[in-house]
C-alpha cells in the first residue's frame, strides 16, 4: 500500500478538490505546476500527469492547449477529475507498474504534489523507470516534492541523491533543478522541483 493510501485511506478526493476550489476562490495561485510545465514544452505537446489526483494540473494544461493524460491509483481522486473534465483521459493504475504500450510517447511527464515520496516505499525506482519509458527521447520528467518534515505529510524518505540515482538508472539525466514551481533556482532547502531529460546531457 502506498504512503498516500496509508495517510488518507483512499477517500480524500472530495475534500482535496474542495480545498483547492476554496483556495482558487480567494485568488490564490493554484496553477504554478502547470505554468512551469508550459514553460518547458510548447502547446500541443503530450503530457502525462503522474499521480494526477483530482486532475488540477492536467486540466489546466489542457486549457492551455496540451494533450494530457492523468493517472492515479486513488479512485476517490480520479472521480473528482472525471467529474471536472469528463472529456479527458483518466487512468487508474499503480505508477510502479504503469505502461501504455499502444500510446504515443509523451513529451513531458509531471509528478506534482509529493507524488514520489508518497509512493509505497521501495517502489520508487520502478515507478521512475516506468515513467521514463513513456517519454520520447529528449522528453522531460518534472517532479516536485518535499525533502524534510516541514514540506511533507509523512516522514521524509527520499533525498535528492537517491532520486537522481534512480533517474540515472532509468536513462534520465538532470536538466534543471528549481526551489519552487515558480522557477526559483535551487540552492538547498526542504523542497525541490527536478527536471530530468531522457537521454544524456549531450543529447539535449
Amino acid at each position: 500500500m502506498s504512503r498516500w493510501a496509508d495517510l488518507t485511506g483512499g477517500t480524500s478526493g472530495a475534500d482535496y478538490a474542495a480545498r483547492f476550489a476554496d483556495l482558487a476562490a480567494t485568488g490564490a495561485d493554484v496553477h504554478g505546476e502547470a505554468r512551469l510545465c508550459a514553460s518547458l514544452v510548447p502547446p500541443g505537446s503530450r503530457v502525462l500527469d503522474a499521480g494526477t489526483g483530482t486532475g488540477r494540473v492536467a486540466i489546466r494544461l489542457g486549457e492551455l492547449g496540451y494533450t494530457c493524460v492523468g493517472v492515479d491509483l486513488d479512485a476517490s481522486m480520479l472521480a473528482e477529475a472525471r467529474r471536472a473534465a469528463p472529456e479527458m483521459t483518466w487512468i487508474r493504475a499503480d505508477l510502479a507498474a504503469f505502461e501504455l504500450p499502444d500510446a504515443d510517447p509523451f513529451d513531458l511527464v509531471v509528478a506534482a504534489g509529493n507524488v514520489i515520496p508518497l509512493l509505497a516505499q521501495g517502489t520508487e525506482p520502478a515507478a521512475i523507470r516506468a515513467l521514463a519509458e513513456l517519454l520520447r527521447p529528449g522528453g522531460l520528467l518534472v517532479a516536485g516534492f518535499g525533502l524534510d518534515a516541514a514540506h511533507l505529510p509523512v516522514p521524509p524518505s527520499v533525498d535528492l541523491a537517491s532520486y537522481d540515482a534512480w533517474c540515472a538508472a532509468a536513462g534520465l539525466s538532470l536538466h534543471r533543478r528549481f526551489a519552487t514551481w515558480d522557477g526559483d533556482d535551487y540552492r538547498g532547502g526542504g523542497y525541490a522541483v527536478s527536471v530530468h531529460r531522457r537521454g544524456s546531457p549531450a543529447d539535449g
